[in-house]
């Protein structure tokens, strides 16, 4: 199967949401000089959180297509893989929140949408195969950080359907030789994120002068992750990665989501009184943790980007935006 290079052919699934629309910025900016000359097509369903306008700066590029479009479509998926050689999935519904009051999304789109490219990948020859996934699938650890060895207990419907898509995945390459890689990342943040996420859903509602929602007692923790340090450990992954390997993507910044709240009401100028504490979410994991000294010592992964910089820059960047957030807090009913 061939292998990423200057004539490269991928297709990014959900490349208009936060996360694959960064990665497709990125590689047409020179970011990746492993994938250099790449065609790209995106495909994507556009649903709430996914975001035309963050392909806006690559639309023009040469080797840039854009398919609107559904995952679970068998026969387009498939039309589509006849033309490409390899594929970065990053198609999912992805809000925890939205799959505990309604499951069945999460499952027609992480699980049978999944198994749907991976039916065509392996009719088409396709590789290699990056599938996307999250460190939610592990579950909670009280200590330690959790290596790609250890078992999947996931315990919200979102990181459930995750798990499932994570082992289909795998299953393809162990049945049917399809070159898979799976990546788990820690959460995300970073510009372009949609607004129903607690960083950007904190930067925009204080920006507002508005309240924000604290669960709990505010003590779960969380590694943090700038979305380009992820997109850097994907793109490594596609271009060296091994064939049928797991690997954890971290950021390495753990903190409480009382210290984060902390920080974001000091960096828009506002005070505690601008906190509510909710009653705690559903099965809210306690702490999550990846060991991504795998990633590190196989493909060369370091982070670039240190928490409290990286924090500052989003926060300017939403505070700069407004035009880009506003429409889409008031689409989704956050406003």
């Amino acid at each position: 199967m061939p292998q990423p290079g200057a004539t490269s052919r991928i297709l990014v699934t959900g490349g208009a949401g936060f996360i694959g629309s960064h990665f497709v910025r990125s590689l047409f900016s020179g970011a990746y000089p492993g994938l250099a000359g790449s065609r790209v097509t995106v495909l994507d369903k556009l649903t709430y959180a996914g975001n035309p306008a963050n392909l806006d700066p690559v639309r023009d590029q040469p080797g840039f297509a854009f398919v609107e479009g559904d995952i679970t479509d068998a026969g387009l998926v498939d039309s589509l893989l006849a033309d490409h050689d390899a594929v970065v999935h990053f198609a999912a519904e992805s809000h925890v929140d939205r799959s505990i009051t309604g499951a069945a999304d999460f499952v027609v789109t992480n699980v049978v949408g999944t198994q749907t490219l991976l039916d065509a990948a392996h009719r088409r020859e396709i590789g290699p195969f990056v599938h996307v996934s999250t460190d939610e699938v592990y579950g909670s650890i009280a200590e330690g950080s959790w290596p790609e060895t250890d078992p999947l207990a996931p315990n919200s419907p979102y990181s459930a359907s995750k798990a499932s898509s994570d082992l289909i995945a795998l299953a393809y390459h162990r049945t049917h030789g399809l070159d898979v890689r799976v990546t788990r990342c820690s959460n995300n943040y970073g510009p372009y994120q949609f607004p129903e996420k607690v960083i950007p859903l904190f930067i925009t509602n204080l920006l507002d002068g508005g309240k924000v929602p604290l669960y709990g007692d505010g003590l779960n923790i969380r590694d943090w992750l700038h979305v380009d340090d992820h997109c850097q450990g994907i793109a490594l992954v596609l271009e060296k990665g091994r064939a049928g390997e797991v690997y954890n993507i971290g950021g390495g910044t753990e903190i409480t989501n009382k210290e984060l709240t902390d920080r974001l009401l000091s960096a828009c100028g506002a005070t505690w009184d601008s906190v509510d504490y909710v009653e705690d979410r559903k099965g809210h994991d306690r702490r999550y943790s990846v060991d991504w000294r795998k990633i590190n010592a196989e493909l060369g992964y370091e982070p670039r980007h240190d928490f409290e910089s990286g924090l500052a820059e989003t926060v300017a960047w939403y505070r700069d935006n407004r035009a880009w957030w506003e429409p889409l807090k008031q689409r989704a009913g956050l406003a």
